[in-house]
């Protein structure tokens, strides 16, 4: 969320960097909600301050002073009252018009709406060469028989899926090794943490309001709860409503959880498979950090969700998001994209973004130096790696012409096998 003073000024250029992202800024209502809220505060300011003085001169009043001084002290209260009330409803309306405004892009990142316009920034690993026609992960997993759609879609509907067997048995081990490699190489924190959550959750790192169609909701007995889409939600909102001293930072958090999302709007190949599931395991990583350092430890970040896939011997590219191309909260955004044969070309499997103080407002996560002054914090997450897309890389980048899977030498020691080998 923005201070609504930073959108006001002409240095922060907001309407012409939110257009970047086809978002247009009304300035006009904005500064009209701002200064309806503070002229209705110092209207209700100002009334209590002639009110003190009114109730100062009644002690001190003869009794002809005494009735006006009584029924102008009267008029005040109803004066405070209708200012509080009109500060109350302004300031909602302006909390609401600012919930709804995204994030600034960086002025670095390229211009564009989609895939297409994205920066290339390096690749790693050589897509290998097969001499046989590539399968695609359903293909594999179901001629492997790891993989079960059908029983998934008797039990809970389309895209949801069942892994039975080795399939199961390395989706676990995947999950373990994102684990290990975060926290024991790269000094996370690992949290177990719910995955029900509340509204004012979703809220701090910008899920809702904009979002909650594309969000599972339950209510029970009265009680709303949102599943969460990504555990960068209760991982980031730990600190929420906290002052975090500058010395404590940065913090590295890690969580493997499942993570359900609607994908309202997704259509077409990605629906078919591992790619695009309602319910999918997830190891996510968030840092909070010096918001004068959020870019260098965005490098950081990203280089930590790149050692997943160099570890597996997975080829990918970084690439750098075109400016309407960012999530609603991110300020900056790197994807890391996979290769998978049976497409010929890199699909998404991480985005590494910056937030900048926007969810840090939002959530109330704030910062004391030493000297005491105060400030936002900055917040930075990345996948780190989705399990089911990794496995769909496994299966597709380590197939072999007799079917068979070969898979990553590190994570053998979490599986207890190095090959698939498809059923007889």
């Amino acid at each position: 969320m923005h201070d609504p003073r930073v959108l006001l000024d002409p240095a922060t250029d907001a309407v012409r960097r939110l257009a970047r992202r086809g978002y247009h800024l009304d300035l006009a209502q904005l500064e009209k909600l701002l200064g309806g809220r503070n002229a209705a505060i110092q209207r209700g300011d100002e009334a209590r301050a002639e009110s003190k003085r009114i109730a100062s001169a009644v002690k001190n009043a003869s009794p002809e002073e005494r009735p006006a001084l009584v029924e102008r002290a009267r008029e005040l209260k109803s004066t405070v009252a209708a200012a509080e009330e009109e500060h109350k409803t302004l300031e909602a309306e302006l909390q609401d018009f600012l919930l709804g405004v995204p994030n600034l892009p960086a002025d670095e990142l390229p211009d564009g709406s989609s895939d297409d316009d994205a920066e290339l920034v390096r690749t790693w690993g050589e897509p290998a060469q097969l001499d046989f026609a590539p399968l695609d992960h359903v293909d594999l997993g179901e001629k492997l028989g790891i993989l079960d759609l059908p029983r998934a879609t008797k039990l809970s509907g389309p895209r949801f899926a069942v892994l039975r067997g080795q399939g199961a048995a390395l989706e676990r081990a995947i999950g373990r090794f994102f684990l290990d490699l975060h926290t024991r190489r790269h000094g996370y924190t690992e949290f177990s943490v719910p995955t029900l959550v509340t509204r004012a959750t979703m809220t701090g790192t910008g899920q809702l309001p904009k979002f909650e169609q594309d969000l599972f909701r339950t209510e029970v007995a009265d009680r709303e709860l949102f599943l969460i889409p990504t555990a960068e939600v209760p991982l980031t909102n730990l600190h929420a409503r906290e002052t975090l001293p500058l010395t404590e930072l940065p913090l590295a958090y890690t969580a493997q959880t499942p993570c359900f999302r609607s994908e309202a709007g997704s259509y077409g190949r990605d629906t078919r498979g591992l790619i695009r599931l309602h319910e999918f395991s997830k190891v996510e990583l968030v840092r909070i950090v010096d918001a004068e350092r959020s870019r260098e430890e965005l490098e950081i970040l990203l280089g930590h969700a790149e050692a997943v896939l160099q570890e597996l011997g997975l080829a990918y590219r970084v690439v750098k998001l075109a400016a309407g191309d960012i999530g609603f909260s991110a300020e900056f955004t790197y994807d890391i994209e996979v290769w998978l044969p049976s497409q010929g070309r890199y699909r998404e499997i991480s985005s590494v973004s910056d937030f900048g103080t926007f969810q840090a407002r939002r959530a109330g996560i704030r910062t004391r130096a030493k000297d005491g002054s105060r400030g936002f914090a900055a917040t930075l997450n990345g996948s780190g790696l989705p399990v089911g897309r990794t496995l769909v890389a496994i299966l597709e980048q380590g197939q072999q012409a007799d079917g068979s899977v070969r898979i990553p030498e590190a994570l053998v020691p979490y599986t207890g096998f190095d090959v698939l080998h498809p059923e007889q």
